[in-house]
């Protein structure tokens, strides 16, 4: 069972394509690759909702699709969800 997605070899996020529980250990996929990945949840991620594949430091840029989607504003450890309570556009963080 596949339980994320990375969209390029470069994301440091990946995307659940199921509802995860906290300490879920994950099967992943870069879709640029066709790899498989393995990653551990800190915390429940939702649906479609991203989480951390590494951990973050406040003003670190967080990349998904292989583009920067934002500055986190606040640490993030790996397997924890990256949202709006910790991640920023750059144009309003």
């Amino acid at each position: 069972m596949i339980h994320f997605l990375v969209h390029d070899s470069a994301d440091t996020v990946g995307v659940a394509v199921v509802d995860l529980a906290a300490g879920t250990e994950c099967a992943g996929r870069d879709l640029a690759t066709n790899a498989p990945l393995k990653a551990k949840t800190a915390e429940a991620i939702p649906l479609g909702h991203k989480f951390a594949l590494r951990d973050f430091a406040e003003g670190d840029t967080a990349i998904k699709y292989g583009c920067e989607i934002g500055r986190v504003v606040k640490p993030i450890r790996a397997g924890e969800h990256v949202h709006v309570h910790n991640l920023k556009t750059k144009r309003w963080a």
